[in-house]
């Protein structure tokens, strides 16, 4: 299978304002973020599917020393039907433009954006 290569995926957290740059931005948590408005937001769509489950978010509780780990338990988890039909309208949407992945997470660099924005075949542009 060929994937094409994003145009452009960014990274970013969905409490710092939009830029014109950031294109389509869709929230990928599974919850809403704490005490953000859906107008403060600014987000296109909200794909909740393609978030960790809960479980692994709960085993990873964002240690950077797991990173590794969860990151592969992630896209294991990104082959479930619903998460592989979300990841495939990410990559739709990166192969129209500059796509960016809005998350509540403080730590980018250990995010599960990151992985994301790998397997759409980029490195993440994280603000």
């Amino acid at each position: 299978m060929v994937r094409e290569a994003a145009t452009e995926v960014r990274v970013r957290r969905a409490y710092d304002p939009p830029e014109a740059a950031d294109g389509h931005r869709v929230l990928v948590d599974r919850l809403w973020p704490r005490g953000l408005s859906k107008e403060r937001a600014h987000v296109d769509e909200w794909l909740k599917s393609v978030a960790p489950s809960a479980a692994l978010r709960e085993w990873y509780g964002h240690d950077p020393a797991k990173f590794g780990e969860f990151a592969d338990r992630y896209r294991a988890e990104l082959a479930d039907p619903a998460r592989a039909e979300a990841l495939a309208r990410l990559r739709t949407l990166s192969a129209r433009g500059p796509l960016t992945l809005v998350t509540a997470t403080k730590d980018l660099g250990h995010a599960h954006t990151r992985v994301l924005a790998r397997e759409l075949g980029a490195a993440p542009e994280a603000d």
